[in-house]
């Protein structure tokens, strides 16, 4: 899948991962699950892209650093992520769950072409209010949300024009 972001934040700064791994390591401990040098290999590989993974992508840079990693670790790993607030899961039109990091992420939002598949990320704090706003409307503790407009890009409608021209 394309990807284009809007985004100006740098990646994760090595505090930002030494706070991740801690985070992760306690969500082991709460759960009653080992700290493993292939857990900590599949973390870092993920931080170290800020594209939308999915869970194959993943294991295929995973398995550049140890090919031993099974998929199923990979897999395993990705939800103790989601689960202890490291990494959101999110699905666009093609059906494929993938992972994107939440570590020192705002919070944002994707357009996600339909003919294509480019998916772009945006920031938009109007969102962020109105989600303020529904939830004291409605007596709702909003913990997070998503928000994804599908439609066709520049590059589909330009190329479709073309097309009929």
């Amino acid at each position: 899948m394309l990807q284009r972001r809007i985004d100006d934040h740098a990646p994760p700064s090595r505090e930002a991962v030494r706070e991740a791994q801690d985070i992760f390591y306690k969500h082991l401990k709460r759960v009653g699950l080992k700290h493993t040098e292939q857990r900590d290999t599949i973390l870092r590989a993920f931080l170290e892209t800020r594209d939308h993974l999915s869970t194959d992508e993943l294991f295929r840079l995973a398995r550049k650093k140890d090919p031993k990693i099974g998929f199923t670790t990979v897999y395993r790993t990705m939800k103790l992520l989601a689960e202890c607030g490291l990494a959101s899961e999110v699905s666009f039109h093609d059906g494929v769950a993938r992972y994107e990091h939440e570590v020192n992420r705002r919070s944002h939002h994707h357009m996600v072409c339909t003919s294509c598949g480019v998916s772009v990320e945006f920031f938009l704090p109007e969102v962020g209010k109105l989600e303020e706003e529904i939830g004291h409307k409605y007596r709702f503790d909003v913990t997070r949300h998503t928000f994804q407009i599908y439609g066709i890009c520049e590059d589909c409608r330009k190329k479709a024009a073309v097309r009929r021209a």
